[in-house]
C-alpha cells in the first residue's frame, strides 16, 4: 500500500476547537471499508425539525449517494435527520450495484437511529468504479447510534478523509434576534477538486433555524462565491456533496438575517481555502484575483483559467515569475480580452501593461514574491467593471506520486 503522504507545510497547526452544536450528534467508527485501524464511517442524527440544505456535484457521471441526497432534498423538516458517510470506496459508476448499496445503507440507519429513510442522507468518497462492501458499514451502526455525541465533530471530520493530509474544520457564532447562534463545519477534500459544486465533502450545521427554502438559497448563493470559486486539479469529482443542517435548536430565526449569512460564508470560505492548502503535493496557496473584465462572470472564467493552467501552477512551484502563461491562460479562456488593456501584478510587482512588459518591472521583486507560500496574481482585463476572485494551489510531482498510486 503506498505510504500515507505528510502532512501539507500550508496545514493549519493544529485542527480547531468546534463548539457544541445544540441539536446535533456524532459519532465515528472504523469499519475497514477500504483504509484499516482508522476511522473510516461517521454518522451525524440532528433533531426533528431540522432544516437540511444542500449543493452537489454537476458530473453526468455523479454517483448513486448524490442522487439519492438530491433526490430527498425539499422534504418537510418535521422528523429527525441523519448523515452517514464513508470513506475508502465512492460508490460511484457501480451500476445497480450502488443504488441496492445506498438502500441497504439507508434503511440500515433508520433501523438503527430511528430516523425516517426519506431523511437519511449518505455519502461514499473513495476510489470510483468498485462496489461498495456496505455490509461492513451496515454492521457498525449500532456501534456508531450507541456512540453518538454531541462532542464527537472531530471524530467524524477525520473518518471522511481519503488523500487528505489533515482533518478540516472550521466554525463561527452571531447574534441574530438577540441569542448566540453556533455555527460548525468540516470538509473533506484534496484532489479531484474543481468547482462544479461541490468540489468535496462538506457539512456545516447550526442551532439557528431557517425554513427550508431560506436555508437552501442562501446556501447556494454562498457556495457560488466560496467552494465554487475553488481548484485544485480542474477535476469534478463524481461524488461531491455540500449539506447545511438548521437544527433550530437555538430559538433564533435566521431566515433572511445579514450577520448569520455573513458568517456562514466565513465558515464556507475557510473549508474551501483549508481544501486548496491540502491540495495534493501542494506548496503555495494561490489567490488570483481578476477585475476590468466585460462582466462578473467573464471575470470568473479568466481567473480559472489561470488557476487551472498547468503552466501558471507548474511556474509557481519553480518560483519562477512568467507573467507570460498568465498571458496565455488570460487569451484561452474564451471570455473576452484585449492584449492591449491586459495588466498583471504578482503580489504588489506590476509585471505587465499595455500589452507589453511594464517600463517599472522587477524580474528580481517578482520572484521574491514567488518564494512565499502564499502568491498573489492580479489581472486587470481593462474592459469593464467585472470582478471575481479564485483559489488554487502550485502543481508539483508530489501530486503524480499521489495520484498515481491512489488504488495501491
Amino acid at each position: 500500500m503506498a505510504a500515507k503522504p505528510p502532512r501539507s507545510p500550508l496545514a493549519p497547526a493544529s485542527f480547531p476547537v468546534l463548539p457544541v452544536i445544540d441539536g446535533v450528534t456524532f459519532a465515528a467508527v472504523s469499519a475497514g471499508v477500504k483504509y484499516q485501524d482508522r476511522l473510516d464511517v461517521m454518522l451525524a442524527k440532528c433533531v426533528p425539525g431540522t432544516a437540511i440544505a444542500g449543493t452537489f456535484t454537476r458530473s453526468a457521471t455523479r454517483s448513486a449517494p448524490v442522487l439519492d441526497c438530491q433526490a430527498k432534498l425539499g422534504g418537510a423538516s418535521v422528523d429527525c435527520a441523519a448523515i452517514l458517510v464513508n470513506a475508502g470506496n465512492s460508490n460511484a459508476f457501480t451500476g445497480r450495484n450502488g443504488v441496492d448499496a445506498v438502500q441497504a445503507i439507508v434503511e440500515a440507519t433508520a433501523s438503527a437511529t430511528g430516523v425516517p429513510a426519506a431523511r437519511v442522507f449518505t455519502a461514499s468518497t473513495g476510489v470510483i468504479g468498485e462496489p461498495l462492501p456496505f455490509d461492513r458499514i451496515t454492521a457498525k451502526l449500532a456501534e456508531l447510534n450507541a456512540g453518538l455525541s454531541d462532542t464527537a465533530i472531530g471524530d467524524a471530520a477525520a473518518a471522511i478523509m481519503t488523500t487528505d493530509t489533515y482533518a478540516k474544520g472550521a466554525t463561527a457564532s452571531c447574534q441574530v434576534e438577540g441569542k448566540t447562534v453556533q455555527i460548525a463545519g468540516i470538509a473533506k477534500g484534496s484532489g479531484m477538486i474543481a468547482p462544479d459544486m461541490a468540489t468535496m465533502l462538506v457539512y456545516i450545521f447550526t442551532d439557528a433555524w431557517l425554513d427550508q427554502s431560506a436555508l437552501q438559497t442562501m446556501t447556494s448563493r454562498l457556495v457560488d462565491k466560496t467552494f465554487n470559486c475553488i481548484t485544485v486539479d480542474s477535476d469534478t469529482s463524481t461524488s461531491d456533496s455540500l449539506l447545511v443542517a438548521a437544527t433550530g435548536a437555538s430559538g433564533a430565526n435566521a431566515s433572511g438575517d445579514a450577520g448569520f449569512e455573513a458568517a456562514l460564508a466565513n465558515v464556507m470560505l475557510d473549508l474551501a481555502h483549508q481544501v486548496v492548502r491540502d491540495g495534493e503535493g501542494a506548496t503555495k496557496f494561490v489567490e488570483i484575483e481578476v477585475a476590468g473584465a466585460t462582466d462578473n462572470e467573464a471575470a470568473k472564467v479568466h481567473g480559472l483559467s489561470i488557476a487551472n493552467s498547468p503552466l501558471v501552477k507548474t511556474a509557481i512551484a519553480g518560483e519562477d515569475p512568467n507573467w507570460g502563461r498568465v498571458v496565455m491562460a488570460v487569451g484561452k479562456s474564451g471570455a473576452p480580452a484585449d492584449r492591449d488593456t491586459l495588466s498583471i501584478w504578482f503580489g504588489g510587482v506590476l509585471v505587465a501593461e499595455n500589452g507589453w512588459v511594464s517600463p517599472d518591472y522587477s524580474e528580481e521583486d517578482a520572484a521574491r514574491h514567488m518564494t512565499s507560500d502564499h502568491i498573489r496574481i492580479r489581472v486587470d482585463i481593462g474592459m469593464g467593471t467585472g470582478i471575481a476572485t479564485v483559489w488554487t494551489c502550485d502543481l508539483t510531482h508530489g501530486y503524480i506520486d499521489i495520484n498515481a498510486d491512489y488504488r495501491s
